[in-house]
């Protein structure tokens, strides 16, 4: 039985939320009072906690079994919405299982079965058919950014986990584009869809083209960097290869950054993704894989150094900037002799000649061999860098607390020192490594 806070505005206190936007406040309406929902609103809107608070309000507390089922096309997504239920503070439990890790650490944790299960198509699909638990209970199905997860890649897997759900009396949709049919086996009769994808303020978000010679696109890319100095923002490619000659590019220039590509480990990606929102990376580089879906910080900027194939990633792309009321520009690269795709209108042409000048990062990670199995706290952790690493509240970066581990930012002028201080000392009740995170 979970100890649940029921009262939504009890939520949003812990939250630190003062008021819903109005578009949360017209999907947690639509959504509880209709079996069907579609939910369409633009990236950064806060679409997870409009189909979050009304899902709490649904759960039983005297039910053991697994309740809400929310499926999401990527690993990122699944952690991101994971850690938004346990910042609620419902009391309900929830578990993220995905492609990347080991099969048995899911196992560990839905031993315990949570009220909500989140989760890729293709990891959803392997504990279905491995009946790792009962399926009896699950009577709500999100399927958030569905317009990735009825794609081709995923349609036999969805088609097999929904079919396995015959007691579903709520559906919930939710993307930031509308682009495909839903297949008839999602059973989405007649449906409610909330459309706010018009009401974003295009105005925010400015368009701008930088022309490249040929055979100096990455000069100009770096004089694009130069010219937006120390600024956090994502480069944006279509391919891995690309990644990989920007990223080789950019170190040979010294311009610290992180990747962000499928082909990488789960454990690298979540790193990658650590050390971009804390600071100690301002850029990524990444594909279409970081244009939704993953936690990070409000940008100012992002570069399309490739322009995306389809219209629908690159309004996911230029998403990352210009959120809610917010402004931001969008780099467009384009070759001499080429033309951009027709979908790309009103984008100001412009000159970039600044050579690169970044100040070097303030920011380091370090490493913490000690998360929350071991009952350590972000308190705790923040305790033992005051009082036996000396620094002060100013010199304390984001903490990031993961199951097994935690990744702290300080200032690198000190890291090295407080891994002298600090590694090999007791953290509660565990000793614990404290380290440089390495690229």
């Amino acid at each position: 039985m979970a100890n649940t806070i029921k009262d939504q505005q009890d939520i949003l206190t812990k939250l630190n939320i003062h008021v819903l936007n109005p578009m949360q406040e017209d999907a947690v309406a639509v959504i509880e009072k209709t079996t069907n929902t579609v939910l369409l609103s633009p990236t950064g809107t806060g679409k997870t906690l409009a189909f979050l608070l009304p899902l709490i309000k649904l759960l039983d507390p005297h039910c053991a079994d697994i309740q809400a089922l929310i499926i999401v096309p990527s690993r990122e997504l699944a952690i991101q919405i994971e850690q938004v239920v346990r910042s609620m503070g419902s009391g309900f439990k929830v578990n993220a299982v995905y492609g990347g890790r080991p099969m048995s650490k899911d196992k560990i944790e839905i031993k315990h079965v949570p009220a909500i299960l989140i989760g890729t198509p293709g990891r959803i699909a392997d504990h279905f058919s491995n009946k790792r638990f009962s399926k009896t209970n699950i009577k709500t199905l999100i399927l958030d950014e569905f317009d990735k997860s009825l794609e081709d890649g995923f349609e036999a897997e969805m088609k097999e986990i929904i079919g396995q759900l015959p007691h579903i009396n709520k559906r919930i949709l939710t993307s930031a584009t509308q682009s495909i049919n839903i297949p008839g086996f999602v059973r989405l009769d007649q449906p409610t869809t909330v459309n706010y994808l018009k009401a974003k303020v295009q105005s925010k978000l400015e368009l701008k083209t930088v022309v490249f010679p040929s055979k100096h696109k990455t000069q100009t890319l770096l004089n694009v960097i130069g010219h937006l100095d120390n600024q956090t923002g994502i480069i944006f490619c279509n391919l891995r290869d690309s990644v990989d000659l920007v990223s080789r590019y950019l170190d040979k220039n010294k311009v610290n950054h992180s990747c962000f590509v499928g082909g990488m480990a789960q454990k690298d990606r979540e790193r990658s993704l650590i050390k971009f929102r804390n600071g100690t990376n301002q850029i990524l580089i990444a594909t279409d894989l970081a244009s939704r879906g993953i936690d990070i910080p409000e940008l100012k900027f992002i570069i399309h150094y490739e322009v995306p194939r389809a219209k629908e990633e690159f309004i996911h792309r230029n998403g990352r900037v210009a959120r809610v009321d917010a402004k931001g520009t969008a780099y467009i690269m384009k070759g001499e002799a080429e033309d951009l795709p027709v979908y790309v209108t009103n984008s100001k042409v412009v000159t970039i000649n600044k050579q690169l000048d970044r100040k070097p990062p303030f920011w380091e990670t370090l490493f913490i061999s000690g998360g929350r199995k071991d009952k350590i706290s972000k308190g705790d952790i923040a305790g033992l860098f005051f009082k036996q690493g000396n620094i002060t509240k100013d010199q304390l970066g984001a903490i990031e607390l993961k199951q097994d581990c935690a990744f702290v930012a300080v200032p690198k002028a000190i890291a090295e020192d407080l891994v002298g201080k600090l590694n090999n000392t007791r953290l509660k009740k565990k000793k614990v490594r404290v380290m440089v995170l390495e690229d």
